[in-house]
């Protein structure tokens, strides 16, 4: 999952490509790049001769917003303080139009750098070098010639973050360069955010910010795309948007942007963010055009958010997980950090209805996830109690439906479960839970947060398309069900959701054909779907093991159910409505389901549970004869399920 800063999926996911879509001249290996002359963000000169005695200069070109120029900028600090002592020298080029030197001076503030950082105004030595992205490193002799150019390593690739870099590619170039070798590998591919390019917009353009642009950016990009949230960059103005214009059109023309998953045509859902080929072209125009901005009278008001929520407006009560931050290690070694439970006491004495609810970390670089846990006093005790709202990567929150909310029984503990992703340097982190409660006169149905679970799924090494499928127990009453939410890990390739009705057909209500880690949409329906009594929910789950994923941790583990993002999960998250005051709905949360007996028991692997193997389980011994309905001699899957169900209402 990612972050600002820590990066992975939520804004990789935007910021890398591979498109070059300004044309420059490049600085191949071996060519030589003229001398320079740039000031320093503080206004010193600085030119290029001034490093004719070093061994080697390295050029890193470098922007303020761009998360992987934000990560890669202290590991460049690190390799200056190592390299420096033995002859190379170090410099970095921000030639991005939107970045300001107030920005550049806040860059180097946050990151520590202490290596000089040039501005490079119209892209003039950008264009010497032939840089297109950010960051790109290029390490040039004293004489300027080009001995290498490309990434600093091969850690993240368009989409993906790998756990480590396999090579080390400056590191690497820069050993053989200072022993006097020639560079074994002198040119790799960067990736990253292309470097914002002054434009000169088209003066007939029909095309512009202010007419069609602005619209189409508040519709479907600002909701992450604005301070404080997960977008690298803002888009709430002209000013924001132009020197992302090549950016913008790279990941749109890709589809990587607006992020939406969900297979067409199956079912219509309200926060559907994708855009119609007609809304693309339209951007692609725009950019193509120069990004103008046109007549800003046309402009329609800037939305305004509430600041740190994506809550409607500003949370009636608000609860930190804990008194004090929670310490986050550097690196919690091959296990990672375990998950941490906290429990809050929101001294609730009277019943809470809530109809917005939102999970926020204090710390997106190292938070995986949150999840809030309502631990209501008359759930037994070690039941990790009623899902109330998660914050993963990607999620967006929206208000309920008029008329819809979450109870919270009086007397009630808040349960939060966080897990950590140390990301290289000690942090703290001090998630937090905010809600808007509704009016309790208002209320006329429950939302209630279930899901579909396998656990018992083995994954083989080496081996993609490997699919696995979960039953939901069966509905006790007519209901609706509202909004549906996949998780798997990395290994996760697609996900699907049927309704099974009591006469056994299917229909499709979600389609995930690419699943994407990096962002885990709540998919909400624009109109409820009605679950019949005795319907289930059908989830089928498939997963790449191969070396062809390249989210892929390790391809020749066998893998099972668990936490760390290098394990795996399926869970089929669904949340339902029933009339207030209901008192027949129970959890469809599936705990067992054939698949999983199959699993375990079926020893010849022939899909069927024989008289001998079902000696090993109680439930199955028992209930064999009575199972076997086709007088076979065996339990198939149809038939270990009528089992599970059977001993499924007499434990209620």
């Amino acid at each position: 999952m990612t972050r600002i800063l820590a990066i992975g999926g939520l804004v990789l996911t935007f910021a890398l490509g591979w498109v070059e879509s300004t044309p420059v001249r490049a600085a191949d290996v071996g060519a030589t790049v003229e001398p320079f002359t740039l000031n320093d963000f503080r206004g010193a000169t600085v030119h290029s001769t001034d490093f004719k005695d070093v061994k080697c200069l390295v050029v890193a070109f470098l922007g303020t917003e761009c998360p992987l120029a934000k990560l890669y900028g202290p590991r460049l600090q690190q390799l200056a303080k190592e390299y420096e002592p033995q002859g190379a020298k170090f410099l970095s080029i921000n030639a991005n139009q939107q970045d300001s030197i107030a920005d550049i001076t806040a860059y180097v503030k946050e990151l520590g750098i202490e290596y000089p950082i040039l501005k490079d105004p119209g892209q003039k030595v950008a264009d010497l070098f032939g840089a297109v992205r950010t960051p790109e490193v290029f390490v040039i002799s004293p004489l300027g010639v080009v001995l290498y150019r490309g990434r600093v390593d091969d850690q993240y690739i368009v989409g993906v973050q790998r756990k480590a870099a396999e090579r080390q590619d400056l590191r690497v170039a820069l050993d053989e360069i200072l022993a006097g070798k020639p560079v074994s590998v002198a040119r790799t591919e960067p990736i990253g955010c292309l470097i914002g390019r002054v434009r000169q917009p088209k003066k007939d353009a029909t095309v512009t910010w202010s007419n069609q642009i602005v619209r189409l950016v508040q519709t479907h990009c600002v909701d992450c795309h604005r301070p404080g949230e997960i977008g690298p960059f803002s888009l709430l103005s002209f000013d924001d948007a132009q020197g992302w214009g090549d950016m913008i059109a790279e990941v749109v023309a890709d589809r990587r942007m607006p992020p939406w998953h969900a297979d067409a045509p199956h079912g219509k859902f309200a926060n559907d963010t994708s855009l119609s080929e007609e809304e693309r072209e339209l951007i692609l125009t725009w950019v193509k055009d120069g990004c103008p901005e046109g007549d800003k009278s046309q402009l329609p008001p800037t939305p305004t958010f509430v600041e740190g929520w994506q809550l409607s407006k500003a949370p009636d009560a608000v609860f930190d997980m804990d008194s004090k931050p929670f310490s986050i290690p550097a690196d919690a070694g091959p296990r990672g950090v375990k998950y941490q439970y906290f429990m809050v006491d929101p001294k609730f004495d009277t019943d809470k209805w809530v109809t917005e609810v939102e999970a926020v970390p204090s710390n997106r670089a190292v938070v995986h996830h949150i999840i809030v846990f309502v631990a209501s006093p008359d759930q037994k005790k070690g039941v990790e109690g009623d899902f109330l709202c998660a914050y993963v990567p990607g999620a967006r929150t929206r208000p309920a439906q008029p008329g819809q909310a979450k109870k919270i029984k009086a007397g009630s503990m808040f349960k939060f479960q966080v897990h950590y992703t140390p990301n290289g340097s000690p942090q703290e982190d001090l998630s937090k839970v905010g809600m808007i409660f509704a009016d309790e006169k208002s209320v006329t149905h429950e939302v209630r947060t279930t899901e579909v679970i396998n656990t018992s799924f083995r994954l083989e090494p080496e081996k993609d398309n490997q699919s696995f499928t979960a039953k939901s127990r069966p509905s006790p009453i007519d209901l609706s069900m509202i909004s549906l939410a996949p998780h798997m890990h990395l290994r996760g390739k697609a996900f699907k959701y049927e309704l099974e009705l009591p006469d056994g057909t299917r229909q499709v209500v979600l389609n995930v054909p690419r699943y994407d880690f990096n962002w885990q949409t709540n998919y909400l329906l624009t109109e409820p779907v009605k679950v019949p009594q005795g319907a289930r929910m059908v989830c089928t789950a498939v997963y790449d093991n191969s070396r062809n994923n390249p989210a892929n941790p390790d391809p020749t583990r066998e893998v099972g159910w668990g936490d760390q993002s290098w394990d795996e999960m399926m869970l089929g998250y669904f949340d339902v409505i029933v009339p207030r005051g209901s008192t027949e709905m129970k959890s469809m949360r599936s705990s067992v389901g054939p698949e999983m007996i199959l699993r375990k028991f079926d020893k010849d692997k022939d899909k069927k549970i024989s008289k001998e193997e079902s000696k090993e389980h109680d439930m199955l011994s028992k209930g064999f004869i009575v199972g076997d309905t086709n007088r076979d001699g065996f339990l198939d899957e149809e038939e270990l399920d009528a089992v599970i169900e059977k001993f499924r209402k007499i434990a209620r």
